[in-house]
């Protein structure tokens, strides 16, 4: 696997986390909106897991989705088998249910030592953050 620019642009963003309090926003996370297309959202608490990969795309000069509902990536960019995604390639997983329209978006950051992915992304435990998915819960592996 190589290192790319999505993932480093992505990674710079580690630890960035909502503000807990009721008019308590941060900035940060409101930005990622505002990338996104969505400078309407006045609150951290608007789910932000595709904000988030459409502002890292935006950093970067490459167009997204523009679009808040992680299964809009579900067509984004072409389509790479798990086994030869890259670090920074875009991951869709399914929430609630296969069907649902419901999901989370991400970027590609490895596999753990269960073989479960790790994804690097925002609204992960309310932060940009590093965490682990089940391989049953993907529904597509993207290449910007």
């Amino acid at each position: 696997m190589r290192n790319n620019k999505f993932y480093d642009t992505a990674a710079h963003y580690l630890g960035v986390k909502e503000w807990s309090g009721k008019n308590s926003n941060n900035p940060v996370v409101l930005d990622f909106f505002k990338d996104a297309g969505h400078s309407w959202v006045e609150n951290d608490e608007t789910p932000w897991c595709a904000a988030f990969v459409n502002s890292v795309l935006h950093d970067l000069g490459v167009v997204g989705t523009g679009k808040l509902n992680a299964r809009s990536f579900l067509d984004y960019g072409r389509e790479v088998s798990l086994s030869n995604a890259d670090l920074g390639d875009i991951l869709v997983f399914w929430r609630q249910d296969p069907n649902s329209w419901k999901g989370h978006v991400a970027f590609f950051a490895g596999f753990d030592a269960k073989g479960d992915i790790l994804c690097l992304g925002g609204n992960q435990g309310n932060a940009v953050s590093i965490q682990s998915y089940p391989r049953s819960r993907l529904l597509s592996v993207r290449r910007p």
